[in-house]
């Protein structure tokens, strides 16, 4: 069994959908018969992401539409919409998946914009994909689907990338209170979803490296187990890798949340005080 909107006819807009995450889910809709809109910057990595996803579509180029699209800029994305629109007719499946990894650090706010730009990208523009296109999606009557893209870092917080994490952490509350808000909307078919990928080898992650590593999930491994969760209902699509099960999240995601019950100082998991207690809590 699939997601009632993952139907042939139905149509994907995904954003950050030239590589990826975003462009194995763009693929493997349009392989279901879906018709797919990617969103992105760069025409060149436009036009070759388009070609691939037309390979694997029954129609072809036909049901594909790469558009150049700064999720930062409201007009951009309203372009979008518009040309989406005038292209399928609608959207059933939006995919906030646009996201950057600049690397940040706590004190640099007079010599770097990186906070600025990954707040812009990994959370604006979600919150401006949702309100843009959400409204026109539930008008529409028919099931749909906003997937927003997480992170196991906007969970656990862990050190060293501070505007990453809060931008995340933020995308996570938003998509609660999305799905609150869209489940008490009388007669409407869409659910919001947050995707939380585990490590996985894309060009965000690849740090330089030309090979996979041997604990990374590839981005086709993640959308096959978002489409899995997706049919079986799932709000919080914890994805594993080949290193961390789900239960070793599980278990981290649970000493996080008892910083603040058992009154611990904050990422108490990289302190060395708790260091033993961290790994006692695991063996349990």
């Amino acid at each position: 069994m699939s997601h009632p909107a993952l139907i042939p006819g139905s149509i994907a807009v995904i954003t950050g959908g030239a590589s990826g995450i975003g462009l194995a889910a763009a693929v493997k809709f349009a392989s279901l018969g879906l018709k797919v809109a990617i969103a992105d910057l760069g025409a060149d990595r436009l036009a070759a992401a388009a070609e691939k996803i037309a390979a694997a579509a029954p129609e072809g180029r036909h049901a594909v539409l790469a558009s150049q699209t700064d999720v930062r800029e409201v007009e951009s994305l309203l372009q979008l919409q518009q040309a989406v629109r005038e292209r399928f007719g609608g959207t059933d499946i939006l995919m906030n998946n646009a996201g950057i990894q600049p690397g940040s650090k706590m004190f640099d706010a007079r010599e770097d914009q990186s906070w600025e730009q990954i707040f812009a990208v990994n959370l604006k523009g979600v919150i401006q994909g949702t309100q843009i296109f959400a409204p026109g999606m539930i008008a529409r009557g028919r099931p749909g689907l906003i997937i927003n893209t997480g992170s196991k870092q906007g969970i656990t917080t862990p050190p060293g990338d501070p505007a990453y994490n809060v931008s995340k952490a933020a995308v996570k509350a938003f998509t609660e209170a999305l799905q609150h808000e869209l489940r008490n909307i009388g007669d409407c078919r869409i659910s919001a979803h947050l995707l939380i990928p585990g490590f996985v080898f894309t060009g965000l992650t690849a740090k330089g490296r030309s090979e996979k590593p041997a604990g990374a999930w590839t981005p086709e491994q993640t959308v096959d187990f978002m489409l899995e969760r997706l049919a079986a209902g799932d709000f919080y699509i914890l994805c594993p890798d080949n290193e961390v099960p789900r239960a070793l999240d599980e278990r981290r995601i649970a000493w996080a949340a008892g910083d603040i019950i058992e009154n611990r100082p904050p990422l108490s998991r990289w302190h060395p005080d708790y260091a033993q207690a961290f790994a006692d809590f695991l063996k349990k």
